[in-house]
């Protein structure tokens, strides 16, 4: 593999969880799982597949599991050997990430003061260049990772920011931030910038931004620059939209299909579909499918 122009990603996963309490007053909302693999699984792999070299973790004081789960566990892989579970102990020491092969850091924010101050507290830790963002809760599922697609096609976009984005419904567009397009070529869209939570008549577009990110260094001069807003809070979405100006944004409509696993619908969902494409959750999933049995009616959509 060729070495990418994006070699940082950067995981802010600080955040206390508080939807999902109480599964998340001891256990990380980024190692909840959907069926067996935790959706900090999920991102470390999409970065993987991205040829990321440096992963930055932001996380809290509080969260320490999600770093035993990162990094590779030899006590635990020795003990499972020892009983014969080789194939567990593989599938562990696969998922971790090894310091020989990727370089990991752990940076702590302190203060729930949004997501521009946390992707800020990675910055002295970004090689030279653009840095890939990847929001844990935001689940993409498909053939090809949706950084790994954003990263090959941020090396011709001419933009500087490069930001996923899904067409939503319009009920739906006040809950994002929107695109404003100014024209498209293939799955680029370029954008002369963005607007936080439009109302339907007032958002320029139904282009609305999800988590996953490619943003120029510059970046981090942007965030730097920026005044907190409600709430005490210093959001990213203004420092792009800043750095927008001089460099140029862009959206990206990638190919996978998106779960909000920051809501407990979204959560279900992902892990409907996922045991939808198993045939060994068929029997669970038809008694839910079957009518008049008591049992509910639910369908799910693989």
């Amino acid at each position: 593999m060729t070495q990418s122009t994006v070699r940082t990603a950067i995981f802010p996963v600080a955040g206390l969880g508080t939807r999902f309490l109480p599964a998340t007053k001891a256990t990380p909302k980024e190692l909840l799982p959907v069926i067996d693999t935790p959706l900090i699984q999920y991102a470390i792999d999409e970065a993987r597949a991205a040829g990321i070299e440096r992963m930055v973790f932001v996380s809290h004081p509080s969260k320490s599991a999600i770093e035993r789960h990162v990094r590779h566990d030899a006590t635990l892989s020795r003990q499972l050997r020892a009983k014969g579970k080789n194939a567990v102990a593989r599938k562990l020491e696969d998922a971790c990430l090894r310091e020989d092969e990727h370089e990991v850091i752990f940076v702590m924010q302190d203060q729930p003061l949004g997501l521009g101050h946390a992707v800020n507290c990675a910055a002295a830790h970004a090689l030279p260049s653009a840095v890939a963002v990847i929001l844990p809760d935001d689940l993409i599922l498909g053939k090809t990772g949706c950084i790994a697609e954003m990263v090959a096609a941020y090396e011709t976009a001419g933009a500087g920011h490069m930001v996923a984005t899904m067409e939503v419904a319009p009920e739906a567009v006040s809950a994002y931030g929107i695109l404003a397009p100014t024209r498209t070529e293939g799955r680029l869209i370029h954008a002369s910038g963005m607007v936080e939570k439009p109302s339907v008549d007032e958002a320029p577009s139904r282009q609305a931004v999800v988590g996953r990110y490619v943003l120029d260094g510059s970046i981090f001069a942007d965030l730097d620059a920026l005044t907190p807003g409600a709430g005490g809070e210093y959001q990213l979405t203004d420092a792009i939209a800043a750095g927008s100006k001089r460099i140029g944004l862009a959206g990206f409509a990638f190919s996978g299909r998106r779960f909000d696993c920051g809501s407990k619908q979204g959560m279900l969902e992902a892990t409907l579909h996922v045991a939808a494409q198993d045939p060994a959750y068929a029997e669970v999933l038809s008694a839910f499918r079957a009518p008049a049995t008591g049992r509910g009616g639910l369908t799910v959509a693989a």
